[in-house]
Order: structure tokens, then C-alpha cells, then sequence
């Protein structure tokens, strides 16, 4: 199944507000870089930068060609500075011969993106998270013209639902709940793509006559109540994302991995317990934080929560229940949380967010925190 979007999204950009954060070069960053197959902007930015989502300040700057994005592998690239004293990576004209408007020979579509856009497709193509109440709404598959539990392509599947006619439907199927941990509500249901289909018969809800869909692709068993959705509703993004740090403070948390991993790391997706509703957007740039283990300081010394025996840990319990120390000897001192890495957030809904690790310091859990403080 092709979507135009992937098309557009190789054009994957993004831009700064003229006061960005002061761009701060590596030590170790080399003052010429030959592009290589299979890098990004942000692979490489990354060489020269701590914070690589800084990259479109860095190429602000480029006599030779108007798109950063337009590098390929094998142009040599140069890190200069200004007359203000900021640093830029400019293609150098000396490495290779170039034309003051363009290049001489086309080098196709093969040009440097900005991230690994292989990694997010399956969550722009294949997965969505979907309120509940939103999915019971949808139209959804009573049978098919045939009784068989695997429903290929060619064969017809009836739909409770008006549909349009002629028109391509996605079918998915109603998955895991996200759950919020701080009140235990379903944010969000994971939906996924099972298979595609094009209406041939219009349906009748009000005099219980079904729609008709003819299977194109089926990637799946197809059951029924899977339901239906045009097919490209919740596949388009924009072709270009204002990366940056949201203006107002953040407090989420990582509420599942997609992987389904106890642990993650860099170009890992991530789901959070934000999204519209909390003023969230795709390119957010968010910091990854940890809570540090709390501290119980008594008669036998400083010692973590955790490594307490049976009968602290329940005379513990009691006390924090009435708001009370462990017990007279003992202090507890709530450590903070500190930084382990960033994110950024791809795909938003109304109550969650996909996100991307853009860096970590130490392996990226379920249950760190989101933030912006």
C-alpha cells in the first residue's frame, strides 16, 4: 500500500525561530565531513552538536545550495563561522565542482534526509491510537462471502456502516489500552492495519442492508467488529516540522514502547500520556527524565527504599499511609530527577503522543518522565 505522504516526507524539514539556543560545537568535531550513504542530517549534526535537533540553525547559512536537505553521499562538507563568530557546515565548493545555481549533474532522489524515515513509517502507515468512544462510532465488519478465518485478497467483506462509494477503506482492529498511570484512565486504544479495501455496494444501516468492500490488501487475519476508516485518515503529517522545545512546561510520562522491550534507546518509538489536549505537537522537543531512588537515613545508616526488609517496608507503608516518618530515627529524602535523554514527537493525538528518542545517556524505560520544565 503506497501513501503520498512518504513522498512528501522526504522533504522532512524543519525550522528554528530566529532566537534559538546558542549553537555549541563538539570539541572533537571535525572541520570537514564527507557525507556517507546512508546518514541523515541528524547523524551528522550529531557529529558536530550535543543537541543534533539544533541542525537547521547550523546549515542557516549555505552559498551553495538553498535546501540543506539537497546533500548526497560523497559531498564533503565544511565547518566555517560567520561574521558573528556562528558556526555553519557549508558544502565545499573545492571537494567537489559545483554550479553557483545548482548542481551540474542530477543526482536524483537520493538526497540526505533528516531522519530514518524507514523507522517511522510503520507508525504513520500501520498503527494508530484512537479514543474508544471514537472506535464504537466506526463502521465495522460483520462477515465476509465466505467462512474462513483468513480472508485474502479478492474477497468480499460486509460492513455495517454507510460507506462511499468507490471510495479505499482502512480496516483495523482494536488493540492494547493505553493507560494513564497517574489516574488509571484509557487515554487510547493501539489500533492496527489489517487491510485495505475499495466499497463497491453502498450500505443501508436504516433498512439493514450491508456495505460491500472487495479486499486489495490484506496484511492479517480479518474478524469481525475490525472497523473501517477512510483510508488515509490519520496518515498525513506535515511535510514540514517546527522542531523545537514547547514554550510551556510539560509533565508526561512514557506510558508503552512499541518494541515491547523492558528497555530503549536511541531511534526507539515511544508512546506518552500527552497530546492536543495538552498543547502538544508533531517536532516537540522534550527532555527524558528519572526519578533517582529514595533515601531512607536511620539507625542503620542510608539505605534505598528498596533494599529495605519485610518488616521495614510494611511499617514503612503504614506510615507513609498517615503521612509519617518510617519511624523516629529515620529521614526520608526524596532524591530528584535527572536528565537521560530527549525525544521527539512525531504523531499526536488527542490525550497521546508517538515520540521518537533522539538521545539517551542511559537505556530509556517505561515509566520516566516526559518533561519540560
Amino acid at each position: 500500500m503506497k501513501y503520498p505522504l512518504f513522498a512528501a516526507m522526504l522533504a522532512f524539514s524543519a525550522t528554528f525561530p530566529s532566537l534559538a539556543d546558542v549553537l555549541t560545537i563538539k570539541k572533537d568535531a571535525p572541520k570537514q565531513y564527507v557525507v556517507k550513504k546512508g546518514d541523515t542530517l541528524w547523524d551528522i549534526s550529531g557529529i558536530y552538536l550535543e543537541q543534533p535537533w539544533q541542525w537547521p540553525e547550523l546549515w542557516q547559512m549555505n552559498p551553495q545550495i538553498n535546501n540543506p536537505h539537497l546533500i548526497y553521499p560523497g559531498d564533503a562538507l565544511s565547518l566555517i563561522y560567520d561574521e558573528h563568530g556562528n558556526p555553519r557546515l557549508v558544502v565545499n565548493s573545492g571537494y567537489k565542482k559545483l554550479s553557483p545555481h545548482g548542481r551540474i549533474t542530477p543526482k536524483g532522489k537520493n538526497a540526505v534526509p533528516t531522519l530514518p524515515l524507514e523507522l517511522l513509517r510503520p507508525y504513520l502507515a500501520y498503527e494508530q491510537a484512537i479514543d474508544a468512544k471514537e472506535i464504537a462510532e466506526k463502521p465495522y465488519i460483520l462477515g465476509a462471502n465466505v467462512n474462513t478465518k483468513m480472508n485474502t485478497e479478492g474477497h468480499i467483506v460486509y460492513v455495517k456502516g454507510d460507506l462511499e462509494l468507490y471510495e479505499s477503506y482502512a480496516i483495523y482492529r482494536k488493540g492494547q489500552e493505553f493507560i494513564d498511570p497517574n489516574t488509571n484512565e484509557v487515554l487510547a486504544n493501539n489500533t492496527q492495519l489489517v487491510a485495505v479495501g475499495r466499497v463497491f455496494r453502498k450500505g443501508d444501516v436504516a433498512n439493514g442492508v450491508p456495505a460491500s468492500v472487495k479486499l486489495e490488501q490484506v496484511k492479517q487475519e480479518i474478524k469481525p467488529a475490525d472497523f473501517l476508516m477512510p483510508a488515509m485518515d490519520g496518515q498525513l503529517l506535515p511535510a514540514y516540522f517546527n522542531i523545537h522545545r514547547p514554550d510551556q512546561a510539560v509533565d508526561g510520562i512514557i506510558i508503552s514502547s512499541v518494541s515491547g522491550l523492558r528497555e530503549f534507546s536511541t531511534m526507539d518509538i515511544v508512546v506518552l500520556n500527552l497530546g492536543s489536549e495538552q498543547a502538544i505537537k508533531e517536532g516537540h522537543i522534550l527532555d527524558i527524565e528519572r526519578q533517582s531512588p529514595t533515601v531512607f537515613d536511620g539507625r542503620n545508616g542510608p539505605r534505598y527504599k528498596e533494599d529495605s526488609n519485610s518488616l521495614e517496608k510494611l511499617v514503612t507503608k503504614t506510615n507513609e499511609f498517615f503521612g509519617a516518618e518510617p519511624d523516629e530515627d529515620t529521614k526520608v529524602w526524596h532524591m530528584p530527577k535527572e536528565k537521560v535523554g530527549e525525544l521527539m514527537v512525531f504523531k499526536v493525538y488527542n490525550n497521546v503522543s508517538y515520540a521518537l528518542i533522539v538521545k539517551n545517556q542511559h537505556p530509556i524505560r517505561v515509566g520516566d518522565f516526559a518533561v519540560i520544565n
